[in-house]
């Protein structure tokens, strides 16, 4: 099935995806007459493009969140489940993944590695982001799509430790059928579309470049954040 790509970059979603953000944001404000206060968070590497023009639109701090795949111990290509820099460990539902075709050895062989290269991002840019109080705020979680849902899932599971108001899971785009299950990790999910035919988020975007940290710190960099 061939796809018509929905976005000419990660840049311009962002912008979209901003505009689309603060108008829920002020709605929120009419109806609870409390203005929320957000504070956008990234996926990186790929969510950091997205989530510049939002942050820059809201005027408030820019941070990362970081989670990587767990591949399946055959075919590094395929997720198994996601994990957290802090260790929040979200699993795939599909049975067959668990136990059927490796040892649990390889599974936490597999664990481990995922937790080591997110610490390691992390640790990378981190120093570029401001600390901010985060409770009882807003927290607009951000990646360049979804596929599986199970990173942002860890992601926002680790982020809920920090006792913010409400988490608000955003993206481009992200498969329909996946929408209600997203629900289960965030008070609010914003999507700019929801395909029904889902293979790989990169076949939504004319440009789609792997980005290296250097030019994943640089997105940091350019937003001026409040602490």
């Amino acid at each position: 099935m061939l796809y018509n790509p929905l976005f000419q970059n990660r840049e311009a979603a962002g912008e979209e995806l901003a505009r689309t953000i603060r108008t829920q944001l002020n709605k929120q404000a009419v109806e609870t007459e409390l203005k929320p206060i957000p504070i956008v968070y990234a996926l990186p590497r790929g969510g950091l493009p997205i989530a510049l023009p939002v942050a820059r639109l809201l005027d408030c701090p820019l941070k990362i969140e970081v989670a990587k795949k767990i591949s399946h111990p055959q075919n590094e290509e395929l997720a198994i489940g996601a994990v957290s820099a802090s260790g929040n460990v979200i699993w795939s539902d599909n049975r067959a993944f668990r136990f059927k075709f490796y040892s649990q050895q390889k599974r936490q062989a597999s664990l481990n590695a995922a937790i080591e290269s997110a610490k390691s991002l992390e640790a990378q840019l981190a120093p570029a982001c401001a600390q901010v109080n985060v409770e009882g705020a807003t927290i607009i979680l951000i990646d360049d799509g979804i596929a599986t849902g199970m990173t942002i899932a860890a992601a926002a599971t680790s982020l809920r430790k920090l006792k913010p108001a409400q988490i608000w899971l955003c993206t481009p785009v992200a498969p329909l059928k996946l929408i209600p299950w997203l629900h289960k990790w965030g008070e609010k999910v914003i999507t700019l579309a929801t395909p029904e035919y889902f293979l790989s988020v990169s076949n939504f975007y004319v440009e789609f470049p792997q980005l290296k940290t250097k030019e994943a710190l640089k997105y940091l960099q350019q937003q001026s954040v409040k602490g």
